[in-house]
This record gives structure tokens, C-alpha cells and sequence, in this order.
């Protein structure tokens, strides 16, 4: 996900302070860069290459208490053949799975800039809900196939090579769930809208599209929208998934506004269900609303469990 100049907070734990005025400038300056190809160069590569690395900005990082929650999972490669690039690929995921094989499984999508082991305290919760969870790094990210820039069109491909990944090696009948995370959210839609075998989609601080989420920012009068390559359209794909969905926002999400969030959720069919967590915001949602989501998730998919863990 594209950052917006504000401090950041992660997931049930402070992140390191913003340098501010400098952040803000090298933001700004991505966005210029990527403004100035266009005009110069309209139609190259550079454009295409300049978004990806602004929306996805990928990196083998990840924050303190993602390292800790991320100690146990066990590790798991994806190994196939991309339509997308016609190469072999290899992807790196961390697996949690739980006492009982026949547990629902749950594929875990992440957003921009950590990789997978960030999102370990956001997994371990919802393995604490009762599923079996198997989170990916998209190509570019973390160990999956390192030196690769990733694109909308990877990501996509990525996910669904996970999702297959979880029918060949878990139980027989188990059912099978998908999750994403803000950038994540939208490539959980697209995964959602194609698969025929999907028991639920659940997406946390996510948006319709690209375009849209871009058009909230401070320079979002630019017109930008003809220009992008990446484009998510999260809304577009969201009428053809054929499960329930489960949309949750932060009200306090500084990010992706909370009205984005439920534009997205107005575009799912039914059976569906919207949830604003009072309090959460971009990052904090998943550990805020704990207890939305115990709820919801029985309720909706009737997967219950203890309460989940109260910290990352």
C-alpha cells in the first residue's frame, strides 16, 4: 500500500517514529518521478516499473515484534510455473497449522513494505480463532523469488498458487478461507472471484481500487488515474465472489478512510457483513477488535475457539 506522511503503528506495537519532513519529501518525489516518466516517456516501462515499487515496495524487513510472533511457524516453498513471466518460480510462506487436520485453513495475504513475518501477530490471532494459516510473501518480498519487482498480475498469480497449495496438503473436505490485509485486501478479492471452492473472504482496511484510494490523498486532484498500471480493482471483482464476506475497518484508519472500506463492502453480494472497529486504525484493527472478530467469525462461518491472544 501506498503510505500516507503520518506516523506509523503496527499491529498491537508502536513502529520506529517517522523522520517526517524527509519522508515526506521522498514520497513526494516518488510521486513526481512517476508523474514526469509519463509525460516524458508515455508508455514505458519506467512508468509501470516506478508504481510497482511505490504501491508494493517490497523488502525482506520486517519489525520487532513481527520476528517474535514469527519464531515456530514453520517454513513452506511454492514452487511453480508463471504464465505471468513463463519462468519458474518459488514462493516462501510460513505456516501455522493446528492441532486438529481437519481444521478450516485460512490463506493469508499481506500489504506493502514488510514481509511475511510482519504479519505474524495478525496470524497467530486468527489461528487463535481456530484456523490453520498459511501466509505468503508475493515475489520480490522477503525470500520468495528474490530480485523480482512485483506486479498486480504477480501478486495475483502468487496468491493463487498458495491457495492450491493449501488443497494439496490440507485435509481432504477441509474448508478453506482467505484473508488480506490492505494491499492484501485486493488481491484476496481477485483470488475470492475466481475460485469455486472458497468458504469465506475476509478483508481488513482495504479499498475499492487504487484509483480511489489515491484520489483521498493530499495531491489526489492530480489526474493520475489514466496513468496507472496498477490498478486493484477490488469493487469491479468483488460481485463475483460466491461466499461470505467479511469487510472490517479501523474508524480510525488514516490510511485507507473507513467510507472506502464500506464503498467496498456495498459492492460484495450477500451473505456479507460490515464491521468498524471503534478505535482501530490501519495497523491496530486486527488486535483492537478482537473480539469483532471472535464474533463475526463465529457467527458468519461458524468457527469458534477460545479468546484470541490479547498482544502480538
Amino acid at each position: 500500500m501506498p503510505n500516507r506522511p503520518h506516523p506509523r503503528a503496527q499491529s498491537g506495537s508502536a513502529a520506529p517514529a517517522s523522520k517526517g519532513p524527509r519522508r515526506r519529501l521522498r514520497r513526494a518525489a516518488l510521486v513526481a518521478a512517476a508523474l514526469a516518466a509519463a509525460v516524458a516517456l508515455p508508455g514505458c516501462a519506467i512508468l509501470d516499473q516506478k508504481q510497482r515499487q511505490w504501491v508494493f515496495q517490497p523488502s525482506d524487513r520486517t519489525w520487532g515484534a513481527g520476528l517474535a510472533a514469527a519464531e515456530g511457524m514453520h517454513d513452506v516453498w511454492i514452487d511453480f510455473r508463471s504464465q505471468v513471466t513463463g519462468e519458474d518460480t518459488r514462493l516462501h510462506g510460513l505456516w501455522l497449522p493446528q492441532a486438529r487436520a481437519d481444521a478450516p485453513t485460512l490463506l493469508y495475504l499481506h500489504g506493502a513494505r514488510w514481509d511475511v513475518r510482519g504479519s505474524a501477530p495478525r496470524m497467530r490471532r486468527l489461528h487463535d480463532l481456530g484456523f490453520a494459516v498459511l501466509g505468503i510473501d508475493y515475489r520480490g518480498f522477503g525470500r520468495s523469488a528474490n530480485g523480482e519487482l512485483p506486479s498486480e498480475e504477480m501478486a495475483y498469480e502468487d496468491a493463487r498458487a498458495a491457495w492450491d497449495w493449501l488443497a494439496r496438503h490440507g485435509a481432504p473436505g477441509a474448508r478453506r478461507f482467505v484473508f488480506g490485509h490492505s494491499l492484501g485486501g485486493a488481491i484476496a478479492v481477485d483470488l475470492a472471484a475466481q475460485v469455486p471452492d472458497l468458504s469465506g473472504l475476509i478483508v481488513e482496511g482495504s479499498f475499492t481500487s487504487l484509483r480511489d484510494l489515491l484520489a483521498t490523498f493530499k495531491w489526489g486532484w492530480l489526474p493520475v488515474g489514466p496513468l496507472l498500471t496498477q490498478r486493484f480493482e477490488a469493487a469491479e471483482r468483488m460481485p463475483r465472489v460466491r461466499a461470505p464476506v467479511l469487510v472490517v475497518h479501523g474508524d480510525s484508519d488514516r490510511l485507507v478512510p473507513p467510507e472506502i472500506g464500506r464503498a467496498l463492502y456495498d459492492s460484495a453480494p450477500e451473505p456479507k457483513r460490515f464491521v468498524l472497529v471503534p478505535g482501530g486504525s490501519h495497523h491496530n484493527t486486527n488486535w483492537v477488535g478482537l473480539e469483532h472478530y471472535r464474533v463475526a467469525v463465529r457467527e458468519m462461518f461458524g468457527i469458534g475457539g477460545g479468546r484470541p491472544r490479547a498482544g502480538p
